[in-house]
C-alpha cells in the first residue's frame, strides 16, 4: 500500500517528468503543479511577519541577510507539511527525477528551501547563480490577480530581459546555473506580496548551513 508520502513523491516525480523544455535564452524547464498542494497551503499561510518583507533591496537579496526565511529544521518541526515538502524535495527518488530531467547529478549537495516575499519597489539584479548552488527551481506562490507578470526575467548577457517565467501559481522554473543564466526581476508594479519558493541544491562548500532544510551535504 502506497504510503501519502511516496505518493506526493510519486506525484513530484510525475510533474518533472512533464516539464516543458526551452533553450530561449537560456536552457530551462517550466514544471505545472510542482508541489503538494498542502505544501502550498502552508507557504501562503506562513506569515514571518513584515519585517522579513522585501522591497527595494538594491537589486540584491543579501542585502537583507538577516531578514531572509528559510524551511529550516525548525521550521519543518513546526508544520508538518512543510516538513513533508523537505522530505519529499531531499528524497532519492526526486532527486534522481531531476537529475533524469537536466542530467544534473545531485549526489553529495544538500537542499535549500527560501521563502521569497517581495513588494513594490523589488527588483533583481542580473545575476547567474554559479558557485555553490548546483541547480535552481523558483516556484511562484502568489494569489494575486495580477500575479501572472510577476514571473522572474531570464535575461541575456547584457542583463535585457528575453523571457518572462510563468507566475502562475504553483509553477515552476527549473535551470542548472551556469555563465549563460541571467535572471532577475525588472521593477515593475507589485500589488500585494509577490510570494515565492526558491529551491536549491547546493554542494559542501554553502556557509550558511543555518539555512539548509537537513544541514550541510555530506
Amino acid at each position: 500500500m502506497t504510503s501519502p508520502l511516496q505518493a506526493t513523491i510519486r506525484d513530484f516525480q510525475t510533474a518533472v517528468s512533464q516539464a516543458e523544455p526551452s533553450s530561449v535564452p537560456f536552457r530551462h524547464w517550466t514544471i505545472s503543479d510542482v508541489l503538494p498542494q498542502a505544501a502550498c497551503q502552508a507557504l501562503v499561510e506562513w506569515e514571518p511577519g513584515e519585517t522579513h518583507l522585501a522591497g527595494d533591496t538594491g537589486g540584491r537579496r543579501e542585502t537583507r541577510n538577516e531578514a531572509r526565511v528559510f524551511v529550516e529544521p525548525e521550521i519543518r518541526a513546526r508544520d508538518p507539511r512543510l516538513d513533508e515538502l523537505a522530505v519529499t524535495l531531499d528524497s532519492p527518488e526526486a532527486r534522481a527525477a531531476i537529475t533524469r530531467l537536466c542530467g544534473t547529478p545531485l549526489d553529495q549537495t544538500a537542499l535549500r528551501l527560501e521563502l521569497s516575499l517581495d513588494t513594490d519597489g523589488f527588483w533583481l539584479e542580473p545575476h547567474t547563480d554559479i558557485g555553490a548552488k548546483k541547480l535552481t527551481l523558483l516556484i511562484s506562490l502568489s494569489v494575486s490577480p495580477d500575479a501572472d507578470q510577476w514571473g522572474t526575467d531570464l535575461m541575456d548577457a547584457d542583463g535585457h530581459s528575453v523571457k518572462r517565467s510563468s507566475g502562475r501559481f504553483n509553477t515552476g522554473t527549473l535551470f542548472v546555473p551556469g555563465t549563460d543564466t541571467w535572471h532577475g526581476f525588472v521593477r515593475r508594479p507589485i500589488s500585494g506580496v509577490r510570494r515565492g519558493l526558491i529551491v536549491n541544491f547546493v554542494d559542501s562548500s554553502w556557509r550558511a548551513v543555518h539555512e539548509l532544510a537537513f544541514g550541510p551535504a555530506q
